[in-house]
């Protein structure tokens, strides 16, 4: 079966995927040491959508100054207001719900707003002075003026005034926080060794607008990064670090590129999603025949070294078309026809074997490291897997700083559901997947990966079991394959 494995052809997806099971070379500290500025690396969408870019300052004092900047335009080049954010914050104990992660408070001090438009200015005002109660609804009169550089208090905790609420504004993720550490090589020739990049995680936002001012982070948006010990090159890093409320960032002018689907993607690392999930994702496209494979890889920590599952799904996609909700995404229909689950640890395989009969492949058939088909059931309850099944999704293409190929997919929604309906399309992406190879010359048959599990002390590959078994459980049953 080795000989038809799409790896086979592609050494390079074969060793992203063996790097990120080998954890990746990643260090991350608890409790994490913030101090210093981080700052994106580069234009940040979030669901709405919201273009921004971040840079986050931290005292040792504990107290931090944080600017957001958000702009028209999903480019990050037309900037509409700036927010600077000052308060003070404090770590708490590891979490119990997200591994590897830092629960937090925080308390806001003060939060202002600078207008970069009378345009801004005129609809930000209009948001406050409809959604707002008493106290706000006379923060900016109508028809005033756009004055260049004035800074208008949006919170300020000593009056006990707040007009935040209007702009979807809050700081819960800062109650969510991850520092890892890991090096990157140099790449010029006559230069060896490698570089410290650091990056915090914070708190995901949630999906739904109306609950973005009370949902508490169980996943990670977008991380930031060292502005001391970024990844180079990096064109957005030094432009978002001089940068203040009164000088947003205009990032570089990027080329727009086609949306170019055929071939093998993977993910760069092991990811986070809200409800305790963590995975790699592996996707190959066919566009002679638009039909696709994709492999979903599961594991109980944060360095995607503990297996639990693995789904395989595939099915035919339509031709894209351009989103008219976010500049330059694409929007296309996913049909899934068919999937398989191997189940990796003993955990999986018995809340599997106990599912209802017929409802998630052979009845009390399941065991370890052995595939199913779970097409005949129409999928898996007990997994949240639905056959046949249509998704309503968001794509885009990007270049990296090195030239690579990125392919970002359509974030999905926090409460668990599925984007199965066009009103449901996401808003905002994913962490994106590199392209690691061309597109195939035809439709090759699938074979599962070999995890690479831990040895036990005779030196033989051994799952190793979730240490807290019930997380798993709660994480399966808000689970929607991605």
């Amino acid at each position: 079966a080795a000989a038809d494995s799409p790896l086979r052809w592609e050494p390079r997806c074969r060793q992203q995927l063996r790097h990120l099971q080998d954890g990746a070379r990643i260090a991350a500290r608890l409790p994490p040491r913030l101090e210093g500025r981080w700052v994106s690396t580069g234009c940040e969408v979030r669901p709405g959508p919201e273009f921004l870019t971040r840079s986050y300052l931290f005292y040792a004092n504990r107290l931090f100054k944080a600017y957001q900047f958000y702009y028209w335009d999903p480019s990050c080049r037309d900037p509409s207001y700036s927010l600077v954010i000052k308060g003070k914050l404090r770590l708490r104990q590891a979490s119990w719900i997200t591994r590897g992660a830092t629960e937090a408070d925080y308390h806001l001090h003060k939060v202002g707003i600078v207008f970069h438009s009378q345009k801004a200015m005129r609809e930000v005002a209009s948001w406050i002075n409809q959604t707002s109660g008493e106290g706000c609804s006379g923060f900016l009169p109508p028809g005033r003026t756009w004055a260049p550089g004035a800074l208008y208090e949006l919170l300020s905790a000593k009056t006990e005034r707040d007009c935040t609420a209007a702009l979807g504004f809050a700081m819960h993720e800062l109650s969510l926080v991850r520092v890892e550490k890991h090096y990157q090589p140099l790449l010029q020739p006559q230069q060896s060794g490698s570089r410290l990049v650091e990056e915090l995680y914070l708190g995901d936002i949630h999906t739904e607008w109306v609950e973005r001012l009370h949902y508490r982070p169980t996943g990670y948006q977008r991380p930031m990064q060292s502005a001391m010990h970024h990844v180079h090159p990096c064109p957005a890093c030094g432009i978002i670090y001089r940068a203040d409320e009164h000088h947003p960032p205009i990032l570089p002018a990027r080329a727009q590129l086609p949306m170019q689907l055929s071939g093998s993607w993977v993910s760069t690392h092991c990811e986070v999603r809200p409800a305790v999930l963590f995975l790699t994702r592996y996707f190959i496209f066919h566009g002679s025949n638009h039909t696709w494979e994709g492999h979903y890889y599961h594991y109980s920590d944060p360095l995607c070294k503990q297996p639990t599952f693995t789904i395989y799904a595939s099915g035919h996609y339509t031709q894209g078309i351009p989103s008219s909700k976010v500049r330059g995404g694409t929007e296309l229909a996913f049909k899934v026809t068919q999937a398989r689950v191997t189940p990796m640890d003993q955990v999986t395989v018995m809340m599997l074997n106990s599912s209802e009969p017929g409802s998630c492949g052979l009845t009390s058939s399941w065991s370890a490291g052995v595939e199913q088909d779970i097409t005949p059931t129409n999928g898996c309850l007990a997994l949240g897997i639905k056959l046949p099944h249509t998704e309503y999704e968001l794509f885009k293409t990007e270049q990296d700083a090195k030239d690579r190929s990125l392919l970002y997919i359509g974030e999905r929604p926090t409460d668990g559901s599925s984007p199965d309906s066009p009103d449901k399309r996401p808003t905002s992406y994913q962490a994106p997947l590199i392209q690691c190879a061309g597109a195939p010359e035809e439709f090759s048959n699938y074979v599962s990966l070999k995890y690479l599990g831990q040895k036990d002390v005779n030196g033989n590959e051994a799952l190793k079991p979730l240490s807290v078994a019930f997380l798993l459980f709660i994480a399966l049953l808000f689970l929607r394959w991605d």
